[in-house]
């Protein structure tokens, strides 16, 4: 059985399994990773969601090249802020939010603007899914429950920004919903530091009630391991001989007068 090495306990709990393990990255958006973006532009340090860059490029091509089913996610609102709580747009007017306001990637965290769109070097492929989300869980009002039912998906794989936002409340509902949960936690950043070591302090604690933790390291090698079992050759099966039917002479063939 091939599991990943994690803390407080290997992952998934019965093997790695291509047809039931996801990987869900989340909100690697230009928004929030590039200077000019909005996370930027609300005064955090891009030094923590930047430093998950390389490792979930890493983990993306591991994922990618094992056949896992590969989600990537987006946070965004319509121009026209319609779907935004009261109390959230009240701070968007009142100048604390930086949503919607114009920036040099567009108008930030708005759907369609070039600060919308995910990074390129971790752009999705064809045949992965996007699901484009208004809250911070990428379970609410979107369709990435039916995805993964759909796909028989039991256990997912988590990285992306900021940890201890969207990623954690992903991760949360996840659980809750009965997946089992591993966070990358090289490959999840947050503009707080102090946030993001709690986030992932969070996981643990109850024994891994939410999930475990791993490097990309582990994963990437789990997934090689199994990769390369997949592709053994499943030995033949020897062959049954053949009974050979019994001869009889030609002159004991029996009466066959009419």
């Amino acid at each position: 059985m091939i599991e990943i090495a994690a803390h407080p306990r290997a992952f998934p709990h019965n093997g790695l399994t291509k047809g039931e393990v996801a990987l869900v990255l989340i909100d690697m958006q230009r928004d929030f990773l590039e200077p000019d973006g909005y996370l930027a532009a609300m005064g955090y340090d891009l030094g923590g969601v930047r430093a998950a860059l390389q490792p979930a490029r890493r983990l993306l091509a591991a994922a990618r090249g094992a056949g896992l089913c590969i989600i990537h996610t987006r946070q965004g609102y319509r121009p026209d802020l319609a779907e935004m709580p009261a109390h959230k747009l009240a701070r968007v007017q009142s100048g604390q939010s930086a949503i919607g306001k114009p920036g040099p990637l567009g108008r930030f965290l708005i759907r369609g603007e070039p600060g919308f769109q995910i990074i390129a070097d971790l752009a999705p492929a064809p045949g992965e899914f996007v699901i484009d989300k208004a809250a911070n869980s990428a379970f609410w009002g979107t369709d990435l429950a039916a995805i993964l039912a759909a796909r028989g998906i039991r256990a997912l794989i988590l990285a992306g920004v900021t940890t201890d936002v969207c990623v954690h409340c992903t991760l949360r509902e996840a659980n809750d919903r009965g997946f089992e949960c591993l966070l990358a936690q090289d490959a999840c950043g947050s503009g707080d530091a102090e946030a993001h070591r709690a986030a992932l302090h969070m996981v643990t604690v109850e024994d891994g009630v939410f999930g475990a933790l791993a490097d990309v390291d582990a994963i990437v090698a789990a997934l090689d391991r199994m990769d390369r079992a997949l592709a053994k050759p499943v030995p033949a099966l020897p062959k049954a001989a053949t009974p050979t039917p019994p001869s009889e002479p030609m002159d004991n063939l029996g009466d066959w007068s009419i």
